[in-house]
C-alpha cells in the first residue's frame, strides 16, 4: 500500500503502517496534552499503541487461521481506521471463510479475557477517557475496547468479519458472486447507517470506517465477479498478438519514439533470436529520459527481466494472480518456449468489461 512503511516480520508477514497513523498519535497526542499535560499526551499515546498493538494481534487471527488452508498473508498494515491482513485470498470453503473471518474477533475476546480474568480490569461500565488513565483505568479501557472490537467487527457489514460471515452463509444457498454482491448491499446499508450515527455525534473515525466499507465492500464484490470470470476463461482470451518489440541495446530514444506512435504501455525486449529477454515499461522509461542522457542509455539497463510465462491454456485467473503480484505483464508461450503473446492489466481489465456488459 501506498505511504506505508515496514517496521518489521513476523510469522511470515511483514508489519506495515501508513503514514497517516502517525498523524493519529500526533492528533491524540495533542488533544491530550491540551486536557491534562505532558503526563496524559504520553499515557494517550502509549493506549493507542497498546489498542493497535491488539488489532495486530486481530490480523494475526485472521493470517495464522488462514495459513492451516494455504492462504499466505504477504503484508498486514497499520491504518488510523484500524488493520487490515492483505490475504492472498479468502478460502473459497464457506466453512474455511467463517473460521478465517472468526478469528480476528476471537482473538479480541481473548484479550479481553486475559485483561478481566487473569488481571482483574473492571470493564463495567468502562469508557475510553484519553485524558483520566491511570494503571487501573488502562487495563480497564484496553478491554472494554477490546471487547468492543470483538462486537463491532461482527456487524453483517461486508467486508468486516461478520460480513465474511455472512457472505459464506449465503454461499451455501447461492454462487459466489451473488452471495458476495448480497453481502456488499448489506454492508453498504450498515455502513449508511454508520455515516449517519458520525455525522449524529461528530466521530470522524466512524465516519471513515463507514466511507471505508462502502468503498471497499463494493471494490470486492465487483474483484469477485471478475475473478467468477477468469475461471472460465485461459490466457489465449485476453493476449495481445499485435505488438512493436525492443532490441536490448536499442537507445531509450528509440523506445519513446515507439512509445509516441503506437498505443503500447509495456515493451517486450527481444533477443536477436526471438527470445523474450524482459519488458521496457512505460513508467520506467519516462523517470529514465528526465534524467541527464537518458536518451541515449541501452533499453536493456532498464527492462524487468522477471517476468511470469504461462501457456494458451493457463487459467486466466492465474495470470490475474501473477498481475497482481507486481509483474508489468505475463508472457505466453509456445510448448517451446517461444513467446506468443502477452497480457497486461489494461487489457485484461478491458475484457473484463466487454464480458461483465455481454453477460449483463
Amino acid at each position: 500500500m501506498a505511504w506505508s512503511f515496514s517496521i518489521g516480520r513476523l510469522f511470515g508477514s511483514d508489519i506495515r503502517v501508513h503514514a497517516t497513523f502517525f498523524l493519529l498519535l500526533l492528533w491524540i497526542g495533542l488533544m491530550a496534552y491540551a486536557e491534562g499535560g505532558t503526563s496524559a499526551a504520553l499515557a494517550s499515546v502509549l493506549f493507542v499503541v497498546a489498542l493497535f498493538a491488539c488489532v495486530v494481534a486481530h490480523e494475526f487471527g485472521h493470517a495464522l487461521t488462514a495459513r492451516r488452508y494455504g492462504i499466505r498473508t504477504p503484508d498486514i498494515t497499520l491504518l488510523p481506521i484500524g488493520g487490515m491482513a492483505r490475504l492472498e485470498k479468502m478460502p473459497d470453503q464457506p466453512a474455511q471463510e467463517i473460521l478465517v473471518a472468526l478469528a480476528g474477533p476471537a482473538v479480541n475476546v481473548v484479550i479481553w479475557a486475559v485483561l478481566t480474568l487473569l488481571l482483574g480490569a473492571q470493564t463495567g461500565g468502562a469508557l475510553v477517557n484519553l485524558t483520566d488513565l491511570t494503571p487501573t483505568t488502562f487495563l480497564a479501557q484496553l478491554a472494554a475496547v477490546n471487547l468492543f472490537l470483538a462486537v463491532f467487527n461482527l456487524l453483517p457489514a461486508f467486508p468486516m468479519d461478520g460480513g465474511r460471515v455472512l457472505r459464506a452463509l449465503l454461499q451455501t444457498r447461492m454462487s459466489r458472486p451473488r452471495a458476495t454482491e448480497t453481502a456488499a448491499h448489506a454492508g453498504q446499508i450498515v455502513a449508511f447507517l454508520m455515516a449517519f450515527a458520525a455525522l449524529a455525534t461528530g466521530n470522524m473515525i466512524l465516519l471513515l470506517v463507514a466511507f471505508f466499507v462502502f468503498v471497499a465492500g463494493n471494490a470486492e464484490s465487483k474483484d469477485v465477479s471478475m475473478r467468477a470470470l477468469t475461471r472460465r476463461m485461459q490466457a489465449r482470451d485476453a493476449m495481445i498478438t499485435a505488438y512493436e518489440s525492443l532490441a536490448p541495446t536499442d537507445p531509450l530514444q528509440t523506445a519513446a519514439t515507439t512509445l509516441i506512435r503506437t498505443t503500447q504501455h509495456e515493451f517486450p525486449v527481444l533477443a536477436p533470436d526471438g527470445t523474450l529477454l524482459g519488458f521496457l515499461t512505460r513508467s520506467a522509461l519516462f523517470a529514465a529520459m528526465a534524467e541527464d542522457a537518458g536518451a541515449m542509455r541501452h533499453v536493456d539497463t532498464l527492462m524487468e527481466r522477471d517476468i511470469p510465462r504461462v501457456r494458451l491454456e493457463t487459467s486466466l485467473e492465474d495470470v490475474t494472480d501473477a498481475l497482481y503480484k507486481g509483474a508489468p505483464a505475463v508472457v505466453v508461450c509456445s510448448p517451446e518456449d517461444k513467446m506468443l503473446g502477452y497480457i497486461t492489466r489494461e487489457n485484461l481489465g478491458e475484457l473484463m468489461v466487454l464480458q461483465t456488459r455481454q453477460s449483463a
